[in-house]
């Protein structure tokens, strides 16, 4: 048996009409034996059934049954003697589904079998009569795929309406009346469309690197500003803290002076106490030898030549005063409060000359102007008029009679940006930012959770509009404010532009819309102006 397992090749089990090892092979009524799939699908194609190898013909359809000697022997065959070999198929090429040993390349593929057959195993295909009939195709990888699920079709349509290919059975049954093309002319659209799609991804892909590129120079920006900054705020805190220690230095030493002077006065009076002390104690002794002798005569005459003592001294009242430090401390505190102002304005100096870099020329929104308002021309000043002109209704525009406000036509988004207001002369004013969807009836309180970050001058009183309100110290009128808004980090911070002194900054503001820059003209009707300042393209910045 084992000689005979040798000789065993593989025509002896392989089915005559794939060619290939036999799968659940079924026999027929004539003895011949088959794949049931093959048997099957060659039998759907005819008109009458008959065996493929001697043509006989079957008055009614077989059920073959399946073969379980020759089962048994593919199998074993399969497991003994067949060997797949390495394919010898270039990558691209379709390999024959056929071939057991080394594959070759297949030159057609049947959309009947669903196949792929080289030059050797297509002979059959073109030798018998009812495998003739069968429809041969370029080789075509995966043909299960390309085939209709459904009507067991080659997919060679395309539905404009489903999108998605069918065959042309499809055409006239599910997909009636819809539009279809061939796959080869929706191929030319779509690869037409992928090219588009594939010019647009790349230029995404170009911004986004442009963004990565101008998001890592912020970056290095940002730490080459930040390290600018912690240098300058390293020579602002050595420097007062020079002062500190200098400020403490003198302190100690005016009073250690005024110790020393209290300890040299107690010093003196300690001295000429002694001194008396002595002096005493030398009258005592003249006085005591004649305070024991009895003899009238010697002691009257040496009393007599007693010297008289010196006047005594009332010390009584004498004391030593303790050293006065009331104004030390203060007088030295009061001069670093001095360095600290100083250092402090040089500091807003600097930071004033680094947001100034971000002014924008912003222009006022007539659209938004209250009734009472008058907007100059170049919609840079805006002052009260006595009379409410009649103006279109417009959801933007300001209506509350009390609060006469006005926007600019401009509004940002992200970023940081700076204006800066003439108030000069103007006894209530407000200044800020305010985001587009707040309510402009004058109804609801200025505060960051409604939308505005204002700066408000009213009686001499500056506050900033919160809940509840931050009042602000005022060293002197306002000239020219500056607002600078930083809205990626959530900063609104006002200027004094004239002083050169920083008002205030309201910080964690969180920005969520457009904001525009925004200008309160008060309750009271005088008719000074508030005027914005044009940008100086000639300032040079530090």
């Amino acid at each position: 048996m084992a000689s005979a397992n040798t000789s065993w090749s593989e025509e002896n089990f392989s089915c005559p009409i794939c060619l290939d090892v036999f799968s659940s092979p079924v026999s027929t009524p004539c003895g011949h034996n088959f794949c049931r799939t093959c048997i099957n699908n060659f039998w759907d194609e005819q008109v009458q059934c008959k065996c493929p190898i001697c043509n006989q013909i079957f008055d009614t359809r077989p059920d073959p049954q399946v073969n379980i000697f020759v089962s048994e022997m593919a199998d074993l065959f399969r497991t003994t003697v067949r060997v797949k070999e390495k394919p010898c198929v270039e990558p691209g090429e379709v390999p024959c589904d056929v071939c057991t040993g080394t594959q070759l390349k297949a030159v057609k593929s049947c959309l009947v079998c669903l196949i792929s057959y080289c030059q050797t195993h297509l002979e059959p295909h073109q030798r018998v009569a009812g495998l003739k009939k069968h429809r041969l195709v370029e080789p075509m990888d995966r043909l299960e795929d390309r085939m209709c699920k459904k009507h067991n079709r080659l997919l060679e349509l395309f539905c404009r309406t489903e999108q998605e290919c069918v065959c042309l059975l499809c055409t006239v049954t599910d997909h009636k009346s819809h539009p279809v093309v061939p796959l080869k002319e929706e191929y030319e659209v779509k690869t037409a469309l992928l090219e588009k799609i594939e010019a647009e991804v790349q230029q995404m892909i170009q911004e986004r690197k442009l963004k990565i590129k101008e998001i890592k120079d912020m970056v290095e920006f940002r730490k080459k500003d930040a390290d600018g900054v912690i240098a300058d705020g390293g020579q602002v805190f050595t420097a007062l803290m020079r002062r500190v220690e200098k400020c403490r230095d003198d302190f100690n030493q005016t009073v250690k002076e005024r110790l020393k002077t209290t300890e040299k006065q107690a010093e003196d009076l300690i001295k000429e106490l002694e001194q008396e002390i002595e002096d005493l104690t030398n009258r005592s002794s003249e006085v005591k030898p004649l305070s024991h002798t009895e003899d009238h005569l010697h002691f009257l005459q040496a009393f007599r030549s007693l010297k008289d003592p010196p006047p005594p001294r009332d010390w009584t009242t004498v004391e030593v005063r303790p050293p006065s430090y009331a104004g030390t401390l203060r007088r030295s505190l009061d001069q670093l409060e001095e360095t600290l102002n100083m250092e402090m304005k040089k500091l807003c100096d600097d930071e004033l000359k680094r947001v100034q870099q971000y002014e924008v020329d912003v222009t006022l929104d007539p659209d938004t102007a209250h009734s009472t308002l008058i907007l100059s021309e170049d919609g840079k000043r805006v002052h009260r008029g006595g009379v409410v002109k009649k103006l279109p209704d417009n959801p933007k525009r300001f209506t509350h009679y009390w609060y006469p406000c006005v926007l600019t036509r401009q509004s940002f988004s992200s970023g940081r940006f700076l204006f800066e207001v003439q108030v000069k002369d103007k006894t209530e004013w407000g200044l800020g930012v305010a985001r587009e969807s707040i309510d402009r009836t004058g109804e609801t309180r200025w505060t960051p959770e409604t939308g505005y970050w204002t700066l408000d001058y009213y009686n001499d009183v500056l506050v900033f509009r919160d809940n509840p309100d931050v009042r602000l110290p005022l060293r002197a009128k306002l000239q020219k404010v500056g607002v600078f808004v930083d809205y990626d980090e959530g900063l609104v911070s006002y200027y004094d532009v004239e002083a050169r002194v920083h008002i205030y900054s309201a910080t964690g503001c969180a920005f969520t819309e457009p904001l525009y820059p925004f200008f309160s003209l008060g309750l009271c009707e005088d008719s000074a102006p508030l005027i914005i300042s044009s940008i100086k393209q000639s300032r040079t910045f530090v």
